[in-house]
């Protein structure tokens, strides 16, 4: 098939872009080339056969050649991290972008559109989280990647539309999560919190078939669907699992919350208005926080999704591409 993936230069589109190639697709990859992860993601996925477009989802110039010809669209481009741009940057890209990607994708008579969202809609809701739990998204990204759902489903009537809510995701080609595995590689992380907070993680390998099960499956169309790993563990278990990899102990040593989210908060308010990105944030702090496990019986039942890699496994397969690539 014919397929275009928005935000294709980034971890999880880069790596579904190698995957759809390798199954024979034809691929194109609209994207952007801002930092040296983009631009080796950029070569991987040209290297194998892949097209690269680097234009932005806010400029619909030449859309209409982009979309020609195309049956199947994955939409992840999203402004998500950046703490040092204004609230308007996300709502140019989560939300207007994803319209514009919407109506190229209608006027092309796309077959299947397939939504990346995030589990950023839930807020700080603990507990099982599943596709019927309230959303109270708690930060501009969250806001906007809900009101960026609402806008997909609202094309239901035009074009069929699958909704993927996506939690963490780890694994080869992941740079979000190095700093993690560095500090524990070198003996020089510590937990802040109890440590006995809930992650619960996909690997990447699971995410990109779940991705692909959501746009081939009949039964996904105009559905919304929580995708997720294994099962969930604890802050504690993951510092564990990847110590493991490099033959260390984890940290015995608890750091309190409460300093670390006060600096958090001032460092916020003091430096995201001159447009510089804070070293801490509360975002950031969401990793020793957040607490909650991901139920995925729908996408199970549904359209067949059941994650293979448990986060022990995953570990080790990252740690050994961190160490390939020369990260560690």
């Amino acid at each position: 098939m014919n397929m275009l993936i928005t935000g294709g230069t980034g971890f999880i589109g880069s790596r579904l872009a190698l995957e759809c190639l390798k199954r024979g697709h034809s691929v194109k990859v609209l994207g952007q080339e801002n930092n040296t992860a983009e631009s080796f993601n950029r070569k991987m996925v040209e290297d194998r056969g892949g097209q690269v477009i680097l234009e932005s989802i806010t400029d619909v110039r030449g859309f209409s050649e982009i979309f020609q010809g195309i049956e199947v669209v994955f939409h992840l481009a999203a402004t998500q991290h950046e703490m040092n741009v204004p609230d308007q940057k996300f709502w140019d890209v989560n939300v207007t972008g994803t319209k514009n990607i919407l109506e190229a994708s209608v006027r092309a008579g796309v077959k299947r559109f397939v939504h990346g969202s995030t589990i950023g809609v839930y807020g700080s809701i603990e507990g099982v989280i599943d596709e019927r739990t309230p959303c109270a998204p708690d930060n501009i990204y969250g806001v906007t990647k809900l009101e960026g759902e609402k806008l997909a489903l609202s094309y239901c009537d035009r074009i069929p539309v699958v909704v993927i809510r996506i939690p963490e995701v780890y694994g080869p080609g992941d740079r979000r999560l190095l700093k993690l595995f560095k500090a524990i590689s070198r003996k020089a992380f510590i937990v802040i919190g109890s440590g006995e907070n809930l992650h619960h993680l996909i690997y990447i390998d699971d995410l990109v078939e779940g991705l692909l099960q959501a746009a081939a499956h009949p039964s996904a169309a105009n559905g919304l669907f929580l995708l997720a790993g294994i099962e969930p563990i604890t802050t504690s278990q993951m510092v564990a699992a990847i110590s493991r990899q490099f033959g260390t102990r984890p940290p015995r040593f608890r750091a309190p919350m409460v300093p670390f989210y006060v600096a958090a908060l001032v460092l916020e308010k003091t430096m995201r208005p001159l447009g510089i990105q804070p070293p801490l944030h509360r975002r950031r702090l969401d990793f020793f926080k957040k607490s909650f496990t991901l139920s995925t019986q729908l996408a199970k039942q549904t359209i067949g999704f059941t994650p293979k890699v448990d986060f022990s496994q995953g570990a080790r397969e990252t740690a050994n591409w961190y160490k390939e690539k020369g990260y560690l």
